[in-house]
């Protein structure tokens, strides 16, 4: 496996030259976040972040993400538009040597959680999701301000999309992604690029809106909706971990012998009953998941692809955008390093 970590541009508060220093960090998760949902990156602004990070004394690993525009989603007859632009996209991430897309189909909310800032016993906050605050919440009264959607939208714009989703069940929205997957799969194979579609966080409905991306069988269906290699998979372990009727390892040590794991991101989730769960440290003993079984889920299918630490919690007074601070993740880091040389070692004894 080769580590990585997420950094959001010129602009993130933390400086490739500290990612840098990082026991055994080499590549870079990241996007250009100034291009509108929907139009094409421009090849030219794609080479000049892949040079800035690589004048970072690291390389671009995956681009996380590009966004899909929600006509795609919906199914509208102006999909088609944006359909053409994410391939140019495509092609021109291919051009320019990046490897993976990671990228979504979640219906206007991307991830949720409840509160950004929970209080651990150790002094450390995190975000968590807790099941009864978001189901009293409307996000068409205005009230809702949560992380992990488009705040970019007025009242007004948000509710025409939830009345085009009235006529999207998970059927329809089957339908849909079928319908951009065949027209994008197969310009990612002439341009040599893998997708990886990123499970939907967390996996279940949220606001009556429909969630597909969620399950081993819903995993096995859609890479099944488009028989190609570069149809593959982001494995996070935050996301379908947060729901304990997935075994995770296991899932991930099934899709990565089908040759359709292309990204992972690891971060452990903490159980707290019914639909609720609270982000932890990286280490095992700290929430639900098994890590240690995620690091040999991933041996045994000898997985050489980019993984990150994801969401960390803020630890030792740091301030920043919430999940993304550089101490906790560093710690990540090195953990699943730790992990996954000690595996590493021990099957060659």
């Amino acid at each position: 496996m080769e580590m990585g970590f997420r950094w959001y541009g010129p602009s993130d508060s933390i400086s490739l030259e500290y990612i840098r220093q990082i026991p055994g960090m080499k590549g870079i998760v990241t996007a250009i976040y100034d291009i509108p949902v929907g139009e094409s990156w421009p090849l030219e602004k794609i080479q000049e972040l892949k040079k800035t990070v690589e004048d970072g004394g690291l390389h671009i690993s995956v681009i996380e993400s590009v966004p899909v525009h929600e006509d795609i989603k919906i199914g509208l007859p102006t999909r088609d538009k944006y359909i053409e632009n994410y391939k140019e996209t495509i092609r021109n991430l291919g051009k320019a040597g990046i490897p993976v897309i990671c990228y979504n189909f979640m219906p206007i909310f991307d991830w949720t959680r409840s509160q950004l800032d929970y209080r651990l016993p150790d002094g450390s906050t995190a975000l968590i999701f807790e099941e009864s605050v978001v189901d009293k919440m409307d996000p068409l009264t205005g009230e809702l301000s949560l992380p992990g959607w488009d705040t970019s939208y007025k009242k007004e714009e948000l509710q025409t999309l939830f009345d085009h989703y009235k006529n999207v069940d998970h059927e329809k929205l089957w339908e849909n992604l079928e319908y951009f997957l065949k027209e994008i799969i197969p310009v990612a194979d002439e341009a040599n690029v893998k997708m990886a579609i990123h499970p939907d966080d967390p996996p279940w409905d949220i606001f009556g809106l429909p969630r597909i991306i969620t399950n081993k069988e819903n995993l096995e269906r859609f890479i099944g909706l488009v028989d190609s290699p570069n149809n593959g998979l982001t494995m996070c372990s935050g996301s379908l971990g947060s729901d304990p009727k997935n075994d995770f390892p296991e899932m991930l040590r099934y899709f990565g012998k089908k040759g359709r794991v292309h990204f992972v991101h690891a971060r452990n989730v903490k159980h707290t009953g019914g639909r609720s769960f609270q982000e932890s440290g990286h280490l095992s003993a700290n929430g639900s998941i098994d890590m240690y079984e995620v690091i040999r889920a991933m041996a045994d299918f000898d997985y050489n692809g980019p993984i990150r630490p994801d969401h960390g919690r803020m630890i030792w007074g740091e301030t920043g955008k919430p999940g993304y601070g550089l101490y906790d993740r560093a710690l990540g880091a090195t953990y699943l390093n730790g992990l996954w040389e000690a595996e590493q070692k021990s099957r060659k004894r």
